[in-house]
């Protein structure tokens, strides 16, 4: 059995970045991927708006995995595509299957779970009607179009706002399809708000807020569907039903973070997230195993992917370095108010050096409220802010100096 210091399994950002810092700070480091090459769901995002905050500048999806991965091959970092990693344990034995060395069983000192997410079906939301071909899922889409060169249909209807959603209507109005509508269910887009105006306002596409599909229509292929508008308790309102002829369907209805291989190692889920309990060094609770990227939570923009990913990475290089790891004596994250969840969900004073970056989502829209930061009783930060909403991500740093100062070991946020 081949032994490494750090394994980390996947090769798209966050598995990127977290074997290039860990390669770094020393250690043999293994980069195992499924994908047929390194860069994950980037490789398929050909649209800009990536790198602002890592370079300073705007990049396609693509060129940012590009300059990843020269990275990565410059420092010889040791790589196994189209290899399905199936199972880890505790003691990070990782068994994994390809088609050139048949069922393969490393170890590891330290494991880096850097899966990403997947999508949610059509099976997830229970969309009723027939089951016809022409029905995708928003990435699976753009993969057609963006990698294999395929045009998935010409008269599409688009379910979920979601970001890839939104993005692959502008994408397939470029190709020439004409986007019926974007229904969406919650009274609030589902993505970017930067999105929403690139790629529905600026190209004339119609989003319905407040709306879902009833029904679909269809034999072999689809061929409509009936859209309904939604009351306050999600059902639908009889005599609002529209239908819509098309031979595409697109869902864009919500991402999971993919996390059966945690499950194999015995790591404590967090079940608003669905990814793994983590502290300020992306440790889950399984000593020696860190996680990073969509893996642990869904993350709007790949550059805070890149920067969570190389704290695992160092940390895991530290952790088979000889600092201890573990949880220890922890301040508790603990979401208050008007918060959904709050990544990480502990913190060692002790070990932050400088700061450490709260990253949250709030549970509906606000407006003109504050961000409240307190230790028990204690407000240590306040800050203004005139929107939020749930499809993007608020980022509160803490400093060390602030939390050395926490005698309570609960840090709690609020929107008041």
């Amino acid at each position: 059995m081949n032994e490494y210091d750090i394994a980390v399994i996947g090769g798209g950002p966050a598995g990127l970045a977290a074997a290039i810092e860990a390669k770094k700070h020393g250690g043999t480091v293994l980069l195992i991927d499924r994908e047929k090459e390194l860069g994950g769901i980037l490789q398929q995002c050909v649209h800009n708006g990536f790198g602002l905050h890592i370079f300073r500048e705007e990049l396609t999806g693509t060129e940012y995995a590009e300059r990843f991965i020269k990275e990565f091959k410059e420092l010889g970092i040791e790589y196994k595509l189209d290899t399905m990693a199936l199972n880890i344990t505790e003691e990070k034995v990782i068994s994994m299957v390809n088609k050139t060395e048949g069922f393969v069983n490393i170890k590891a000192r330290a494991a880096i779970l850097a899966m990403g997410c997947r999508e949610r079906t059509r099976g997830a939301i229970n969309i009723p009607g027939t089951r016809p071909s022409g029905i995708f899922t928003a990435g699976t889409a753009q993969r057609f179009v963006n990698k294999e060169g395929y045009m998935v249909g010409r008269n599409v209807v688009i379910l979920g706002s979601g970001d890839i959603g939104m993005i692959m209507a502008r994408r397939l109005t470029l190709e020439g399809a004409r986007i019926k509508v974007v229904a969406e269910a919650l009274p609030y887009p589902g993505g970017l708000i930067r999105n929403v105006v690139q790629c529905l306002e600026d190209y004339g596409i119609p989003l319905l807020l407040n709306h879902t599909i009833v029904d679909i229509k269809g034999k072999d292929r689809i061929e409509g569907v009936t859209v309904a508008e939604l009351d306050e308790n999600r059902k639908p309102i009889k005599g609002t039903e529209q239908f819509y002829e098309c031979d595409t369907l697109l869902l864009s209805v919500g991402l999971i973070p993919e996390n059966e291989l945690s499950k194999e190692a015995d790591v404590e889920l967090d079940p608003i997230t669905g990814g793994p309990v983590v502290n300020e060094s992306m440790e889950t609770t399984v000593k020696g195993v860190f996680a990073c990227g969509n893996a642990v939570h869904v993350h709007d923009l790949v550059d805070y992917v890149t920067e969570e990913s190389r704290i695992a990475g160092r940390n895991a290089a530290r952790f088979v370095n000889g600092e201890t790891g573990g949880y220890g004596p922890a301040i508790r994250t603990k979401p208050g108010n008007g918060i959904r969840y709050i990544v990480p969900h502990f913190i060692r004073k002790d070990k932050v050096e400088q700061s450490v970056d709260l990253f949250m989502r709030v549970n509906k829209i606000f407006t003109n409220k504050k961000l409240v930061v307190k230790f028990g009783d204690t407000v240590i930060k306040i800050i203004k802010k005139s929107y939020m909403r749930p499809g993007e991500m608020e980022r509160i740093c803490i400093t060390a100096e602030s939390l050395k100062t926490a005698e309570d070991l609960s840090l709690t946020v609020d929107v008041e």
